[in-house]
């Protein structure tokens, strides 16, 4: 059976390295996903995901909860907290975002509906449902990452944000509505799609 996040941590405190590196492991697809799609820039999003182990190097002998994965997620939300307040400036449409593509942050806003080549084979799909994403308030848009990507629990995500569950769980309703409201031609075309 494998071990819990909370007993790698112990592992880790107590000498055994790699017990840190499965926890990495672990965590990298869900947190760095919530990193980037909070940030929207890879090489910030690196830096946050790093940032968030160094923090856990640093407080791991002080850890006490039974909530690792709520607990590594506040890190994120801080460090992301920490990095809005201290941006001098705002971002322009015509920044690069710094993704392999080079593409500026006005090219990845997707234009209204769907271009004629795509709509008919699907591709871009997971562009549209990021545009939609990233048109959500910041609150929503944590709260919808942290439930999606990270599995995170309303109860630790309202823990997180410090609101109520019920705000929690309002926040999720909205965002799915509006996710809904955005990708509405694009749920027309898949249903009636044979």
């Amino acid at each position: 059976m494998a071990a819990t996040d909370e007993e790698l941590l112990e592992q880790y405190v107590a000498g055994r390295n790699d017990s840190l590196a499965e926890l990495v492991e672990r965590y990298r697809r869900p947190l760095y996903s919530f990193i980037l799609r909070m940030i929207a820039t890879p090489s910030d999003a690196d830096e946050v995901f790093q940032d968030v182990w160094v923090r856990v190097i640093r407080k791991a002998a002080d850890y006490r909860s039974d909530r690792f994965r709520g607990w590594v997620f506040r890190i994120a939300h801080n460090l992301l907290i920490d990095r809005a307040r201290g941006r001098k400036h705002q971002a322009s449409l015509d920044e690069a975002t710094g993704d392999e593509n080079d593409l500026t942050l006005g090219d990845r806003i997707a234009a209204p509906g769907l271009a004629p080549d795509a709509a008919v084979e699907g591709l871009d799909l997971g562009i549209r449902i990021r545009a939609a994403m990233a048109t959500l308030p910041p609150e929503q848009r944590e709260v919808f990452l942290l439930r999606t990507e990270g599995d995170v629990s309303f109860k630790e995500i309202a823990r997180l944000q410090r609101v109520s569950i019920n705000t929690a769980l309002a926040r999720m309703q909205y965002a799915l509505e509006k996710m809904r409201a955005s990708l509405r031609t694009e749920y027309e075309i898949w249903r009636k799609t044979p």
